[in-house]
């Protein structure tokens, strides 16, 4: 059979060109609006220690290969982006924040037009409810406006979805080179679109374009590895992201935390069990293109749990918006009531999950958590630079590299430090305590006392998988370095506190 011509690329429908300017200027309001307080706010742990220095190197000597910090496996995409528009309006935090907003601001209005594709015939008008539970959701919250790669590569997947889906081949192959150059996890949605179109016979002449991403893929790991003598780019990041990631506990662990946070964690426990009940009694997702989403979601999860040391859920961010369209598919048939109660529901539990922390250990930077961590650190280093500038301050990464840089928005002046590895007891107990005139220390892990750290099995479990160890506390600082308290401060639940030599 011959193959099919691709379309000419076109707005939907004849909708006109303006109603899309709309919706995004709609979207794009919002976006902004909600984060203007934080415009300024300075950079908070991997944007200081990766992102945004390996975007200085491009923007300052034009080096793709990033020598103010480790080179890694990351491609440079974004970090191109943000030189680019530096070189535009000049290097600032707010030109920082707001040149990821936008891209934000255009992932609202992608996961719009995808999930019209995706719920088309269905009741209701179940494409707005995605992009209401996405600005609603503490994770797109806080990526937003940082510079970090998951967001990004969460508005191109989201885009080459859509135009494959709609048989666009050559710009859906634009797409996931985009894509790659943002992640190259993101790699995994090219694959998938070109088995899925060698299967095809109607449309198989298209899955050339598919290698392309494969290939710009190869260049950069091949650049990299002429530049490091590392694939990857350094043997330690390769060893945690690889190696110590793939133990099969702390994989299979990855794996159930993925599940819990896209499908339970913050109500959303209400819309998965509309997608059960509406996998079971309906034939909504029994099609090729919703075939093709549920493929990548899960192939995503897998993938992400087997990979990445930390295990961080803005990993999550390129299947979120997916997500929320099977929700508001599935809510579409059920009856008003049941529609609205689980809208509300997932809602309800979004927005409570900007301000509570759970129970146990989490990434700071997936709710307003992360705001306390960098205010609470912005204000320590005002006050070090103030009251210590010419000594050498201890303390743990990514707080030395907040002092040492007046870029990364918490000083005016480089400050001297000396990096403790970490704030254990056991690291900090093998310093000579001569050398050491001012210690800082601080909340590296969310460990209330009413959460589940508590536990002495937690505690022997985390201990032995994820060499989980307490902090030095104020007596044993007192006793080992000889040094008083002179500062402290606190905010929902976290602390810095500043000792020095009398």
């Amino acid at each position: 059979m011959q193959a099919i011509p691709e379309p000419r690329l076109q707005f939907r429908h004849g909708v006109r060109p303006d109603t899309y300017l709309f919706f995004f200027v709609s979207f794009a309001l919002v976006v902004f609006l909600t984060h203007a307080p934080y415009f300024g706010l300075p950079y908070f742990w991997d944007e200081l220690g990766q992102f945004v220095p390996a975007a200085l190197d491009i923007y300052h000597d034009g080096a793709w290969i990033p020598h103010s910090t480790v080179p890694n496996s990351h491609p440079p995409g974004v970090m191109a982006y943000l030189a680019v528009v530096w070189k535009i309006f000049g290097y600032s935090i707010v030109a920082t924040r707001i040149a990821m907003l936008l891209l934000a601001s255009l992932t609202a209005l992608a996961t719009f037009l995808l999930a019209i594709h995706l719920c088309r015939g269905l009741s209701g008008a179940p494409a707005f409810a995605p992009v209401l539970l996405l600005l609603l959701d503490p994770l797109f919250y806080m990526q937003s406006m940082m510079a970090q790669l998951d967001m990004p590569a969460m508005f191109f997947t989201v885009l080459a979805l859509l135009l494959f889906l709609q048989d666009h081949h050559r710009s859906a192959a634009l797409a996931c080179i985009s894509l790659v150059l943002a992640k190259e996890t993101g790699v995994l949605l090219p694959l998938i679109f070109f088995v899925t179109l060698l299967l095809d016979r109607r449309r198989s002449k298209y899955a050339v374009f598919y290698a392309a991403p494969f290939a710009v893929l190869a260049a950069w790991f091949f650049v990299l590895w002429r530049s490091t003598g590392h694939l990857f780019g350094d043997a330690g990041y390769t060893h945690y992201n690889l190696g110590y990631a793939l133990h099969p506990v702390r994989a299979a662990m990855c794996l159930i935390r993925r599940i819990y946070y896209l499908f339970i964690a913050d109500f959303r426990w209400a819309g998965s069990i509309a997608i059960l009940y509406a996998w079971k009694r309906s034939r909504i997702y029994a099609n090729r293109e919703w075939r093709i989403t549920w493929l990548f979601i899960g192939g995503h999860v897998v993938l992400v749990s087997l990979l990445g040391g930390a295990e961080l859920e803005r990993y999550l961010l390129p299947v979120l918006p997916l997500v929320y369209i099977a929700m508001a598919a599935a809510w579409s048939v059920l009856r008003p009531f049941w529609r609205n109660a689980g809208l509300i529901t997932v809602s309800a539990g979004l927005l409570m999950g900007m301000f509570i922390n759970p129970p146990y250990p989490f990434p700071l930077e997936n709710n307003l958590a992360m705001v306390d961590f960098v205010e609470l650190h912005h204000n320590a280093a005002e006050f070090l630079e103030s009251s210590y500038p010419a000594k050498t301050i201890y303390t743990a990464w990514p707080l030395t590299a907040a002092l040492r840089n007046p870029d990364f928005g918490f000083v005016e002046h480089k400050l001297s430090s000396a990096e403790t590895s970490d704030l254990r007891y056991s690291n900090l107990n093998n310093i000579d305590p001569k050398g050491v005139d001012v210690l800082v220390l601080y909340s590296r892990t969310w460990e209330p006392t009413w959460g589940v750290l508590q536990s002495p099995l937690v505690e022997k479990f985390l201990r032995h998988f994820y060499q989980y160890e307490r902090q030095m506390n104020s007596d044993e600082v007192r006793r080992h370095f000889g040094l008083t308290p002179v500062k402290r401060w606190t905010q929902r639940g976290q602390f810095i506190e500043v000792y020095a030599r009398n």
